[in-house]
């Protein structure tokens, strides 16, 4: 497909039925590696359980590289069940050059480390608005040359929302890049907003949250922190294509 990520469902055991089973496996491929764990590829995946399978069960639960995930059926759309992953403060000198690398000068308000997700959270500085974060020229090419460690496989910008603006109100807004498994950058990320959640609900004293990220295609999240330690990412699934694989 090579698109990020193509997601394949199985059956856990051989008696398991696609319409009446609600356990399945779930493994996330993008065009390079596979991936621990990816939130639209897991919506689409119930999305095409629920809609074209007609499986009968509220949840679904899928066991994972990350874990049991879960996804529900909700009146307008489907919500995510997915773990919530801390951040830690990340000295800015070690990743210096790959910050550089990917947006030159631009202000850095905060800097994060996920090591459950191996991600970097780059927050830029609240100056800073949604149009001067959608046109911002990052320069993915070089970053794994940068950064060939291993400790980092994705970098999120993310910026403070802006609770006045004239369009729809987001509490925050954000960008992924991945270009050491193959993705320059991804459209809609529901995994980053295991992190990006909880960041965001400490700095802003909130537990449910709108969120856009600033991809070309753009995407709408609706995000709830739980008491039990997990977060509920939600969002809307249209089937558009359908096909046959053959070997």
């Amino acid at each position: 497909m090579n698109l990020s990520e193509t997601a394949f469902v199985r059956k856990l055991q051989p008696t398991d039925d696609f319409t009446q089973s609600s356990r399945f496996g779930l493994r996330w491929f993008t065009p390079e590696a596979e991936f621990p764990l990816c939130g639209h590829a897991t919506l689409a995946s119930a999305a095409v359980l629920f809609q074209k399978r007609k499986n009968m069960n509220i949840t679904l639960t899928f066991v994972t590289m990350s874990g049991e995930l879960k996804a529900r059926r909700a009146e307008d759309g489907i919500v995510l069940d997915f773990p919530a992953y801390p951040t830690f403060p990340q000295d800015f000198h070690e990743v210096e050059d790959l910050i550089k690398a990917a947006i030159g000068d631009t202000l850095v308000q905060d800097i994060r480390y996920s090591p459950d997700t191996k991600n970097l959270m780059v927050r830029l500085s609240d100056s800073y608005d949604r149009s001067f974060l959608e046109s911002l020229k990052v320069n993915t090419e070089p970053l794994p040359g940068v950064e060939k460690t291993g400790k980092v496989r994705g970098l999120i910008l993310t910026l403070r929302g802006e609770p006045g603006a004239q369009t729809a109100p987001y509490d925050f807004y954000s960008r992924y890049f991945a270009p050491w498994v193959g993705i320059a950058e991804d459209p809609v990320t529901g995994s980053t907003h295991t992190l990006l959640g909880p960041y965001w609900s400490e700095e802003l004293g909130k537990k449910e949250m709108r969120a856009f990220q600033c991809s070309r295609r753009g995407g709408e999240l609706d995000i709830s922190l739980r008491p039990d330690g997990r977060v509920d990412i939600k969002g809307g699934a249209v089937i558009v294509l359908e096909g046959m694989l053959t070997a």
